[in-house]
């Protein structure tokens, strides 16, 4: 069953989101991140036991690759719900309820909750902390919380090039993305090395954290991404001093077999609520 519910109208005060599900990008970037990072969150995941039965909230659901593997996971018995500030990438499914939901202006779906994931979300967030003491609190007594976000603080990724202008081209777009243009609307790009820390201040037990990276040849969607990311902040990449020329020979590059990318450093981090509930 699929339910569309608005969202609240969005504040002034708040940047928007870097990444607009409207963009014709949006498709192509979703399916980059789920070639990119489902195995692994999968195995994360896997890794909590049997969710026969759990209720399960997927936060940020993109392409809903998540929330289909949770559907099929917690069975008849089981609740899934898959937000999005825009939904209109989640496709149908019956295992599963969609709303349009904005974590920072709308109240929490109703729980209590099982399992609560959210992958490359509070990241973009600027209320993370509060968000993150939101999310603590709407747990069942045993429930999990996992975050997954990129640490892009780390920068330099790449590991092969063309050429030595290649590598600085590329270089050049990652740091003016991270360090400006993303955190301009409030991406914080240390936030993943925090998320451990920020569980255990939100009262959460049993917390875990493991860091993830591999390589990407040009042509997979490991680099295809930054083609996608290119071409959604083209203009702002223009504003920082970004030709046509080079934007163009940024998309080359990225299909470039001889391209070798280090992905950012994935921070995957699970934090239980306590049995007795406190």
């Amino acid at each position: 069953m699929t339910v569309f519910t608005p969202a609240e109208t969005p504040h002034p005060d708040l940047p928007s989101y870097s990444f607009d599900n409207d963009d014709p990008e949006a498709v192509d970037r979703h399916n980059y991140l789920s070639a990119m990072l489902d195995p692994t969150t999968f195995e994360r995941l896997a890794g909590l036991g049997d969710l026969t039965g759990y209720r399960c909230l997927e936060l940020g659901a993109g392409g809903g690759s998540v929330a289909r593997w949770l559907a099929e996971r917690v069975g008849p018995t089981g609740r899934v719900v898959a937000t999005d500030l825009n939904t209109r990438h989640i496709p149908p499914h019956p295992g599963y309820t969609v709303l349009t939901h904005d974590l920072e202006r709308d109240p929490l779906p109703e729980g209590p909750w099982d399992l609560i994931h959210a992958r490359l979300v509070l990241l973009h967030v600027p209320r993370r902390e509060e968000v993150l003491r939101g999310l603590a609190d709407s747990l069942a007594p045993g429930g999990a919380l996992v975050i997954e976000d990129w640490l892009t603080s780390v920068n330099k990724l790449v590991l092969a090039a063309p050429d030595a202008e290649s590598a600085a081209l590329f270089d050049a777009f990652q740091t003016t993305m991270v360090e400006r243009i993303l955190p301009a609307q409030g991406n914080d790009p240390g936030w993943a090395a925090r998320v451990h820390g920020a569980m255990l201040d939100a009262g959460l037990v049993d917390v875990d954290t493991v860091i993830s990276a591999r390589s990407w040849p040009g042509g997979s969607p490991g680099t295809l991404i930054a083609g996608a990311n290119i071409a959604q902040l083209r203009d702002q990449l223009f504003a920082h001093g970004f030709t046509p020329e080079q934007l163009d020979a940024l998309h080359r590059l990225v299909a470039d077999p001889r391209l070798v990318l280090r992905s950012n450093l994935t921070y995957s981090t699970v934090g239980r609520r306590a049995k007795d509930g406190r």
